[in-house]
């Protein structure tokens, strides 16, 4: 049975652990229900194993997140127990040996090896449950939105008062959602000929500044964005709870920066697409948000209500661009590169015939390569 060392990386944020993991390491996590963003990032980091204090399967919804796990050949060992949270330190040298972990010698921990046997079996039976997940799935998004309504009529919302101009302007709001690079990539383009206004929102300006741009305007509970990106962003918004609450405010303060609130329910890419309406942009293009039911159960969010109302306020000017690099792969075929080395060859044999020295070289090469063919 093959032994799996390495040294452990541990925190109950999975989102915060992956920005410290290196290859080899091993991931130790507190993480209900892996969904595919965290799974993607934990494969990227190439870690040796995954050891879940929770269980890593949901019983809500089909799940990716272990099966991208597993199928990347990543051992993931689930269901631990919360205790080995506080069990294992940073930087301990683990083994793992079957179902078992070690340190330094000892057994301190024993899981649940998911293989992709079960891992299918597991969604096979959480999608059997889906219809009864979409009811009330549907049914709490329906309470939220009437708690909600004033988002539509904007008697609930105070929007604060920025130096950004957004009137009349396309905005580009990014959220680290799923395919959030392979989007951003595919419109390229279009952020250099229509430079938008750069919204990030939490992470989102994070993966702003990894494609080397600028946020211009940040905004998000400040949960998980770095402090690299607090200091790149020319302007910063706090999310705020309704009542006005926010607990992120104390972050930016702590960097010494300015920041206004914005005090709305929902989520912070739901203020940020609503800061973007009510300023007056013309277009609002989004790049890795959350929009759909699986999206939510990812999240952890038992409905919807805020994100309905605000797409259903903003629609008309809003272009989602997920999933926009899906729309045309097309590899390079043969017969291509021919016709552009073609191409690229006739004004180059034109200019070469035009020298006489060049005729007689080519001249020479003619004849010799007669005499090595034999013709």
């Amino acid at each position: 049975m093959t032994v799996i060392r390495g040294r452990a990386r541990v925190d109950r944020r999975t989102k915060n652990l992956v920005k410290r993991l290196r290859p080899h390491d091993i991931a130790v996590i507190d993480h209900e229900g892996i969904d595919k963003l965290a799974a993607k990032a934990l494969v990227a980091s190439r870690v040796k194993a995954v050891i879940n204090c929770s269980s890593s399967i949901s019983s809500e919804y089909p799940n990716l997140g272990p099966s991208l796990i597993v199928g990347a050949g990543i051992r993931l060992l689930d269901k631990v127990g919360p205790e080995f949270m506080d069990r294992v330190s940073e930087g301990a040298l683990l083994e793992i040996l079957g179902d078992k972990v070690y340190h330094e010698g000892r057994m301190v921990a024993q899981g649940q090896v998911l293989t992709p046997e079960i891992t299918k079996a597991a969604l096979e039976v959480t999608r059997a449950q889906m219809d009864a997940v979409l009811a009330r799935f549907v049914e709490n998004t329906l309470i939220y939105a009437r708690r909600e309504v004033g988002l539509l009529s904007g008697s609930q919302i105070k929007v604060p008062e920025i130096s950004t101009k957004l009137k009349g302007r396309h905005v580009l709001v990014v959220v680290r959602g799923d395919n959030y690079r392979e989007d951003l990539r595919a419109i390229r383009s279009y952020i250099n000929e229509m430079r938008p206004v750069l919204i990030g929102v939490d992470g989102g300006a994070d993966a702003l500044i990894e494609f080397g741009l600028r946020p211009d305007i940040l905004i998000g509970d400040m949960d998980s964005v770095t402090d690299r990106a607090l200091l790149a962003a020319r302007e910063i918004i706090v999310h705020a709870y309704p009542s006005g609450k926010a607990p992120g405010l104390e972050r930016v303060k702590r960097l010494g920066l300015p920041a206004k609130t914005f005090a709305v329910p929902g989520t912070s890419e739901d203020v940020a697409m609503l800061l973007a309406y009510e300023k007056g942009a013309d277009l609002i293009v989004a790049v890795g948000t959350h929009s759909n039911l699986f999206d939510f159960l990812e999240k952890g969010r038992k409905g919807m209500g805020s994100t309905f109302l605000v797409r259903l306020k903003v629609g008309a000017r809003l272009i989602d661009a997920r999933g926009v690099s899906q729309l045309y792969r097309r590899s390079l075929q043969p017969r291509h590169v021919a016709v552009i080395v073609l191409a690229a060859s006739l004004p180059l044999a034109a200019v070469l015939s035009l020298a006489p020295a060049t005729r007689e070289i080519l001249w020479l090469l003619y004849i010799q390569l007669r005499v090595i063919l034999g013709i």
